[in-house]
């Protein structure tokens, strides 16, 4: 059912008809075990208001985006960077929890002779925390960067391969380089981390491909800034390869988020014009030629970029296709 909302801003969202209704909706269907609300953050009072009114758990795209990451971060620079995403909402929660004391942690009591109140003191476990996080992020990076130079120094090419989350990058890479340790997993943020892979043109010449992580609309501000980091490498690529699932019914609405993202990271306008687009999951497309046609003979033209392809097409097929053969 469609219903009218208020500003997400609100405290509730949602009128108190409007609410009264999903209340009754939510609590008569017990097969309903969790709510999302497509809104980017709620604030801790009304997600807890909500969640007590609807007796099940009440998600935003800051929680699930954030509860991904957390299930799929690896490496640790990947969990360096969840744990600091994660810090805005532990904010919130212990602002939140004061607050529900009814102030008594402002209050004149002070923790453990510190001379702080209970807030001040949580403050300050999480400044502390943010920066030892801060600190070991920055050690990463200074190893990352001199590596990058390193890479530079030998001289091996690099290919950049980007997309939106779950387009088929990681499977694109495994069947450029053959490696067989790669694995690619069908779900969103199986990748978290720039990752190195050789492989060898067709000329021989030795690159590395760099596997990176996923793009996503709409992506929680203080998630932007945490994981962007690990993006940086892609300015120092040679090319960049654009992943595209032309499967997904919002393929050009994914293909403008992570064009957007690209020019937000400042690369030179040089790279992003050489971008190579490769369409992935076209035998998901349905209707497509390739579905029609059975291949006889590939003509590779290396000068022309290009190759002329034979194939077997029957009538029927070829009155639907006619506007893709030439003369």
């Amino acid at each position: 059912m469609v219903v009218p909302t208020k500003t997400p801003d609100k405290k509730l969202i949602f009128g108190r008809g409007t609410l009264e209704q999903l209340t009754e909706r939510i609590r008569g269907s017990p097969e309903i075990t969790s709510v999302f609300l497509n809104v980017e953050r709620l604030a801790t009072p009304t997600k807890k208001d909500l969640e007590a009114a609807w007796r099940v758990p009440v998600f935003d795209r800051f929680t699930v985006v954030l509860h991904i990451f957390r299930c799929n971060a690896r490496t640790k620079e990947a969990r360096l960077q969840v744990a600091l995403a994660e810090l805005p909402l532990l904010r919130s929660h212990v602002k939140s929890n004061v607050a529900h004391l009814g102030g008594r942690g402002r209050s004149s009591r002070y923790t453990m002779g510190s001379g702080e109140s209970f807030l001040q003191l949580q403050q300050r476990l999480l400044r502390d925390r943010e920066a030892k996080i801060q600190k070991a992020l920055e050690r990463l990076r200074c190893k990352r960067r001199l590596l990058g130079q390193q890479r530079r120094r030998k001289e091996f090419p690099v290919v950049s391969v980007v997309g939106y989350t779950n387009c088929g990058k990681t499977t694109l890479i495994k069947a450029l380089t053959g490696d067989a340790a790669i694995q690619p997993r069908n779900q969103l943020f199986a990748t978290l981390d720039i990752t190195a892979h050789a492989g060898r043109l067709p000329s021989a010449l030795t690159v590395l491909y760099m596997d990176t992580i996923g793009f996503l609309s709409q992506l929680p501000h203080s998630l932007v800034e945490s994981f962007s980091a690990t993006l940086q490498d892609v300015a120092h690529s040679d090319l960049i390869v654009h992943v595209r699932d032309v499967s997904h019914p919002e393929t050009e609405l994914q293909k403008a988020s992570v064009l957007s993202a690209l020019r937000g990271l400042g690369l030179p306008d040089a790279l992003l014009e050489s971008m190579v687009e490769v369409h992935n999951k076209v035998d998901l497309v349905p209707g497509w030629l390739h579905q029609e046609a059975t291949v006889q003979a590939v003509d590779v033209i290396p000068e022309a970029g290009a190759a002329d392809v034979k194939v077997i097409i029957s009538d029927s097929a070829y009155g639907r296709f006619r506007k893709l053969f030439p003369g």
